[in-house]
């Protein structure tokens, strides 16, 4: 599969698409299982996390020394948490 430049689809590009799957999986559990949207949209952000570690801290796309890769990191894990937290309170 190709982008219109002519580009092979990047490892990120399939991070990206693994992190959406896993929400979109948790949402659609939730709507056509007996788990509720909140619990299934809760494990797809935790399975989304995954993906998110993978390619920011297993491999990723600046240097590791680059103080944006952490800030990305942690802003992503409060809005999880965040969200989490308000989830199940």
């Amino acid at each position: 599969m190709s982008h219109q430049s002519g580009r092979s689809v990047t490892y990120y590009d399939r991070v990206l698409a693994a992190i959406a799957v896993s929400l979109l999986a948790g949402g659609l559990a939730g709507l056509f299982t007996p788990v509720a949207v909140v619990t299934g949209l809760a494990a797809g952000s935790v399975a989304a996390t995954v993906f998110v570690y993978a390619g920011l801290f297993r491999n990723p796309p600046v240097p590791r020394t680059d103080r944006r890769v952490t800030a990305a990191v942690v802003v992503w894990h409060t809005v999880l948490l965040s969200l989490l937290a308000l989830a199940f309170l």
